[in-house]
């Protein structure tokens, strides 16, 4: 049953997406099409003559193939910080014409801005006399001027909403007439900014072209001209406003109906009728709909839709508009926002208009519902529209699917333009949120509305009267003036903020902790706090992932980066590389996710992303590659461990123990489900890898109300007994319920004996080192602090934050680590292929040892996993055949504070147990000469070519 109630409910939403016109037929198909490179179609009059070439649409240049060659030499829209393509001589084979590849995003088939002409030849239909005729384009690309049979019917420019002509007094029907439309994507007197996700060529490409619906549509000369829903639930009705546009005085006769039509529980509403004068032009009517004592509401749990029918008689004529509506209330209770008088808390993503295959956003609702049932599985709720607005196709599937949703206003006002400067941006910018938000207002997954992303300029006062402006106009969702980083200003008119500040994890200068959270830094704020684009943890890139890109953009910023990780001969690790970073970057989000949830009056956060993002110098932050599709190290079901409705959660003091301890947890829950969990008993299992059980019991059986900070209990586990180093895992529950999480920590013996055995021991390869070599025996080198060659990497435990080359190699520059775990060293050092949290005391600020002049097939015991723009064989931990003996050298700090720094002694413990065994075998030859250059080499800093403003970042090219 409910998969027929889905299927009607699509069908329902093909109906609505026609705005309620009463005849249409499509223009898709062929049109004359031709390119203006030279702008001087308008001036040559084109509009008169016959084009010399055809596209098909709807679709782009690119998607048709249609436009230039990229070169070198293409001008892009968007900002490039890091330059060094256009200068560094490794990147020359790159900028070789026809064989340009591009490192900073995505490189399409096919590029043009500038202007293109489409053209074609229609019959109006000879049913159609008396009627009012309109051209509808769903979504040009970006400004469009049209003429019919040589007649201007004007420009425009939007980037948010269908471009609707009306060409009623231009035809004439049971006639033909040449429709011409002139579309320019160039940036001109409206800037909204090159790196806005609207037209950046850092996400979908500066396309040109028509997409979706194309249509000739007719409506009676009195017609509905908008339709906007305000739902009110206390009084358990609907209050619709109408705009009538008429050429004449008449009477009219208005019926609205209204019935579900996705729930398992039908509810039909009463009709109600009434009668007007219509005067000439606009005529603003309110009308009530009583909707019952038993209506449907619209939440992320039971996602109820209504249609209305709404019918104007006016005598032979009718003009019927059926709208899409859910009976939803999103409000604000002082920190908190309320669905429908829930307490509710945004577990969200940004989606930043990454669509490679076609260059543009889905135009079909199928795609968007796949990509917000994507989103939900990973315990998601709620999505952020980076400085653009989806299609109506969005609106309509995170109406079906229940999801709350914030679009912005197509600009990120900064790299160019500034915001409150009396710039053609501030009109636009207004103009542009009125629009959407008539076009889109009626649909419930609409909840919230922000002016766009990071503004410059004078735009505190420009975003405060947007915000006022909003409040006094639409109460049917919350508003905020602009997503924003941590550096910019306060907005103090704002309902919620979306802004960093509140989001990371501190252990660059801490070890990793479970019992903290980001109270302090926003306990000042009176409103809603949403974190802004939490995470940006990257991940290696997966070169297996290059054949998806079979549309208009190709991964060829990947074949560049799998080309220097060959050269460097380590082509062979990529998906090692991508699985064990991935493992790290898994964990990080659990960690700064879970952080949030244990704060006091946390409204909710914004990943950045859960897919990645393909532009910015690539910046792969997602566990999801860019085609919501998994890459092999989380799993959906993984991911709700800590990000759902309901996550237990645990405050623990640290993840590393000695045997003489006991380990303690304070459990919480935060949970922001359906309704209050009645008498749920929540219970705890602590094992090892293999499924021993250590301990289990229960933590406490009581209601849990909706929320986050509800106290379930703690454990207490004595850790004596444990002899050996073990990694151990904390697992809750809440019986009955879909909530179970859990947390790594390891046990280390209290007491350690260091065997030095045969073994020299040094930090240096002085004298004596070579003579013990030179003799036949082993050498260990602790070389923390000494290392020369690779002194100009910058780890930390964390991986890289968005990606070195946007970032101009700001630190740290490696993904984390990967190694063998069945290497015989291991046996007394309990680990995965990759890093956790035990690591921290090893890895975080270590120094790395460069081994470009090893010999190729040289593979470090203990590898860093460098950033991908690089790919230096880089490593903590390496073992080779010096001279007549054996040498481990390693660049981690594992001699000092031994009493205090329990896993470097334990690792200390490991490579001399191992190094004094008969699995000390190495297979690589070194000589003395290569190690000794690790003290000494010295390979400099990379050079990116930038300079501060990204206006500046563009080469000059003559």
């Amino acid at each position: 049953m409910k998969q027929l109630l889905v299927s009607i409910a699509i069908v329902f939403a093909s109906i609505l997406t026609a705005t309620g016109q009463n005849h249409s037929f499509s223009l898709s198909g062929k049109w004359n099409f031709q390119i203006d490179r030279e702008d001087i179609g308008t001036k040559e009059q084109w509009f008169k003559k016959s084009l010399d070439d055809q596209i098909n649409l709807p679709g782009s240049m690119p998607e048709k193939l249609k436009g230039d060659e990229v070169t070198a030499r293409t001008r892009w829209t968007g900002s490039l910080y890091d330059s060094s393509y256009y200068f560094n001589p490794y990147m020359e084979k790159y900028r070789i014409e026809g064989q340009v590849k591009l490192p900073f995003f995505l490189t399409p088939d096919k590029h043009h801005v500038g202007v293109a002409w489409y053209q074609k030849k229609v019959t109006i239909p000879s049913n159609w006399r008396g009627e009012r005729i309109t051209l509808f384009l769903e979504r040009p690309h970006i400004e469009t001027t049209v003429w019919v049979n040589q007649q201007k019917l004007g420009m425009q420019n939007s980037l948010c909403v269908p471009h609707v002509y009306d060409l009623t007094s231009a035809v004439t029907p049971g006639k033909t007439c040449l429709i011409t439309i002139r579309i320019d994507n160039r940036i001109k007197e409206i800037n909204v900014g090159p790196d806005s996700h609207s037209i950046t060529d850092q996400t979908q490409g500066n396309w040109n072209g028509i997409v979706g619906r194309i249509e000739l549509q007719a409506t009676p000369k009195v017609h509905f001209e908008d339709i906007q829903i305000y739902p009110d639930l206390r009084n358990q009705k609907a209050l619709v406003r109408m705009n009538i546009q008429s050429a004449s005085s008449t009477k009219g006769d208005i019926t609205l109906s209204a019935e579900s039509f996705n729930a398992d529980t039908q509810h039909k509403v009463a009709p109600v009728q009434q009668s007007f004068r219509i005067r000439p032009g606009d005529n603003a009517i309110e009308m009530e709909l009583p909707m019952g004592k038993n209506f449907l509401t619209w939440d992320e749990f039971n996602p109820a839709l209504y249609k209305l029918t709404a019918k104007l008689t006016n005598g032979k004529q009718a003009d019927i508009k059926q709208v899409q509506f859910g009976m939803r209330d999103f409000k604000i209770e002082g920190k908190w926002f309320y669905v429908n008088g829930r307490k509710t808390m945004l577990r969200g993503t940004v989606e930043n208009c990454d669509f490679p295959l076609t260059g543009y956003a889905p135009m079909d609702v199928a795609s968007w519902k796949r990509v917000f049932r994507i989103c939900r599985n990973y315990g998601l709720n709620h999505m952020r529209f980076h400085s653009f607005c989806p299609p109506e196709a969005a609106f309509i599937a995170a109406d079906l699917v229940g999801f709350y949703l914030q679009p912005e206003g197509p600009s990120w006002p900064n790299h160019g333009p500034r915001l409150g400067n009396g710039q053609p941006i501030d009109k636009y910018l207004m103009d542009e949120t009125i629009a959407l938000t008539k076009e889109y207002g009626n649909y419930a997954s609409y909840c919230m509305l922000a002016c766009g992303n990071e503004p410059s300029g004078r735009w505190v006062a420009w975003v405060s009267k947007f915000v006022d402006y909003w409040k006094a106009t639409d109460p049917r969702r919350v508003y905020t003036g602009a997503s924003v980083g941590n550096s910019w200003q306060w907005q103090p008119h704002n309902e919620y903020h979306v802004k960093a500040g509140a989001r990371g994890l501190s252990w660059a200068g801490a070890r990793p902790e479970s019992k903290s959270d980001y109270r302090a830094r926003i306990d000042t704020v009176k409103q809603p706090y949403v974190s802004h684009e939490t995470g940006q943890w990257c991940v290696f890139p997966n070169f297996n992932e290059i054949r998806k890109y079979t549309g208009v953009n190709k991964a060829k910023n990947f074949e560049i980066f799998r080309d220097i990780l060959n050269d460097n001969h380590m082509g062979s690790q990529s998906y090692d590389f991508m699985m064990a970073s991935g493992k790290l970057q898994a964990l990080c989000y659990k960690h700064e996710i879970e952080k949030t949830l244990r704060t006091p009056d946390y409204a909710g956060f914004q990943l950045l992303a859960l897919n990645d993002y393909s532009g910015q110098g690539t910046a792969l932050v997602g566990v999801l590659d860019v085609f919501f599709e998994e890459k092999g190290y989380i799993n959906a079901e993984q991911f709700r461990r800590f990000c759902s409705p309901t996550v237990p959660l645990a405050r623990i003091p640290k993840f590393v123990y000695t045997n003489d301890e006991t380990f303690h947890a304070d459990i919480e829950v935060s949970h922001f489900g359906a309704a209050p969990l009645q008498g749920a008993k929540t219970s705890y299992t602590i094992k090892d890898k293999f499924g021993k059980v250590y301990a289990k019991g229960a933590v406490g059986t009581q209601t849990i109300p909706i929320g986050n900070l509800c106290a379930l209990g703690s454990v207490d586990m004595s850790l004596k007994g444990i002899d050996t180093p073990q990694k151990l895992n904390l697992e809750v529950c809440i019986e009955g319920s879909d909530a179970i999480n859990d947390w790594d920590f390891w046990v280390y013996p209290a007491q350690v004996e260091l065997t030095q055995g045969e073994v020299y021991t040094t930090d240096t390869l002085d004298a004596k080192a070579l003579s013990v070599l030179q003799e036949g025996g082993n050498v260990l080198i602790t070389a923390a602090g000494k290392i020369q060659y690779g002194k100009e990497v910058k780890q930390y435990f964390t991986p890289v934050f968005w990606n070195t080359s946007w970032f101009k190699m700001r630190p740290p520059h490696t993904t984390g680590i990967f190694l063998n775990e069945y290497h015989p060293l291991f046996r007394e050092f309990p680990t995965e292929f990759h890093s956790n949290l035990q690591w921290w005391e090893l890895l975080n600020k270590a120094q790395v040892m460069q081994f470009t002049d090893f010999p190729a097939e040289f593979q470090p015991t203990v590898q860093s996993i460098d950033t991908w723009f690089i790919s230096r064989k880089i490593g903590m931990l390496f073992e080779a055949n010096v001279l007549n003996g054996k040498l481990m050298m390693t660049s981690m700090d594992i001699t000092s504070q031994p009493e205090k720094r329990i896993v470097a002694r334990q690792m200390h413990k490991a490579i001399l147990d191992y190094m004094n065994s008969d699995a000390f075998r190495p297979s690589a030859t070194i000589t003395p000469e290569v190690i000794q250059a690790l003290f000494t080499k010295v390979a400099g800093d990379v050079k990116s070519y930038t300079k501060d403003s990204p206006d500046e970042l563009k080469p000059k090219i003559n």
